[in-house]
């Protein structure tokens, strides 16, 4: 029994604020749990209280509840990502940051001792008190190798904050830390969109999002990427040069569709069932912009118009934005739910994306390319429609675009504009048109990659495998 305790880490578990990162956050963690670790996750309230939990849980792993702080300006209950506009996203870093005092506490009073945090990008202030307590540190990154090349290397990022890129310019060129041929850049209006909200950055003295990445890696002494060698070996090997310590593949992390739902969750499948059930294989484009992306008004209207105008079955998923005043639906053109009569479903509120992807009737998604999103499609072989609104997922786009795996809905490169033609054309091009076979079969064939849960497992073995192996070294 002493043997096997000697042998039992501790890992401390905490992500940002934002369920996209805590859901996968939160899967690892029971990955870990199951190897036979003690698991400590950390989150705010709301956030803990939202994660799907169906049991058996392992009772290795235990929830660390964080009080969270009261912020001018941000609503009470806002305490994720999805709960406050786009633009309040600042506020939101605020608040993680003044959970600093309750984590720090909670680390130096553990017991047992900490053996290793899995941290995410946000915690800045977290890497020096955890050195000085003797735990490791962990950056597990949900963000794809590709894209984290072209962050940068730690030092550039910590040197100046960007690698050297000041202007919107910058980021349209591919940075001179490539040594190979890409075409992964950013479009004019994806990046203007992100540098526009700094100001706001800057004035509440907030610690730029270029410098958390930098000492999120520079401060960890191994980097596991929410991804795997096989889908991007060149940034692989790439990001292992600029970042001079042990990169781990962690794999996917696929989905299980038997976690999505939790409660009355079963009730809102069944409506969105009953109306798939009804439609042919492969048929149905669906559509979702993910739980912090918003579009515009202008935006929803073009996109309403393009699909009734592709002539082709949808589902789409709309949620009551914080940008918005009104209802969704409310916002839709005159007249097009009548009009599009069966052919079309719109549901507003939150909608169990895995089980609809899993659908046998849905053929493509229709997707604002977050990380999470594309893992979750490509999982179940579907063809991408790509659509990128913020962070990420521009490079995203360019990367699925290389290798054939989606189609980018045509925009404006300065303003982002794009058309109702154009969506209805994108959308019958990756579902219907002989034009987009090649993306369907490519598609089809991720499946196996993607969504592989015994492959991907391997993955997380290997790097549990290593955090225990590097712990006995020290």
């Amino acid at each position: 029994m002493e043997n096997n305790r000697k042998e039992e880490l501790h890992v401390v578990v905490f992500p940002w604020l934002a369920m996209g990162h805590l859901i996968p956050f939160f899967n690892l963690s029971k990955r870990i749990a199951q190897s036979g670790h003690k698991v400590s996750f950390l989150s705010t309230p709301t956030n803990i209280s939202r994660l799907p939990k169906p049991p058996p849980l392992s009772s290795s792993l235990s929830f660390v509840s964080l009080p969270f702080p009261e912020i001018p300006n941000l609503p009470s209950a806002a305490e994720s990502a999805s709960d406050v506009p786009f633009r309040s996203q600042p506020l939101l870093k605020r608040a993680f940051d003044l959970l600093e005092p309750s984590v720090l506490a909670f680390l130096e009073s553990s017991s047992p001792p900490v053996d290793w945090i899995l941290h995410d990008y946000a915690s800045h202030w977290l890497h020096p008190r955890a050195a000085e307590l003797g735990s490791s540190r962990a950056f597990f990154s949900l963000f794809n190798a590709g894209w984290l090349s072209f962050l940068g290397p730690p030092a550039a990022l910590l040197d100046d904050g960007g690698g050297g890129r000041r202007s919107v310019e910058d980021f349209t060129v591919v940075p001179e830390w490539v040594p190979f041929e890409s075409r992964l850049v950013y479009r004019f209006h994806e990046i203007a969109k992100h540098m526009d909200r700094e100001g706001d950055v800057d004035e509440l003295a907030l610690t730029p999002d270029t410098v958390r990445f930098g000492l999120a890696i520079a401060e960890s002494e191994v980097v596991a990427v929410r991804s795997c060698k096989e889908f991007e070996p060149e940034w692989f090997n790439l990001l292992g040069e600029l970042y001079r310590r042990p990169v781990f593949p962690a794999g996917f992390l696929p989905p299980v569709i038997e976690e999505e739902h939790e409660g009355d969750d079963d009730e809102k499948w069944t409506g969105i069932k009953e109306w798939l059930d009804k439609r042919r294989d492969n048929s149905v484009i669906y559509v979702a912009m993910g739980s912090e992306s918003s579009l515009t008004r202008g935006e929803l209207s073009e996109f309403a118009l393009g699909l009734e105008r592709s002539k082709l079955p949808f589902l789409w998923v709309l949620r009551n934005s914080p940008e918005w005043n009104q209802d969704a639906l409310e916002l839709l053109p005159d007249g097009f739910l009548e009009r599009v009569g069966d052919r079309g479903m719109v549901y507003v509120g939150w909608a169990p994306q895995v089980r609809i992807l899993s659908h046998d009737s849905v053929g493509g998604f229709l997707t604002h390319c977050g990380w999470g999103s594309i893992i979750e499609g490509l999982g179940f072989g579907r063809v991408l429609v790509l659509f990128p609104v913020a962070n990420d997922q521009g490079i995203n786009t360019r990367i699925l675009s290389e290798k054939g795996l989606g189609v980018e809905i045509p925009r404006n490169e300065l303003d982002g504009s794009f058309t109702s033609d154009s969506v209805a054309e994108t959308v019958r091009s990756a579902m219907v048109d002989e034009s987009g076979e090649s993306f369907r079969v490519k598609a089809k064939e991720m499946k196996g990659l993607f969504g592989d849960r015994n492959k991907n497992d391997g993955y997380l073995d290997e790097f549990i495998h290593y955090l225990k192996e590097s712990r006995k070294r020290t």
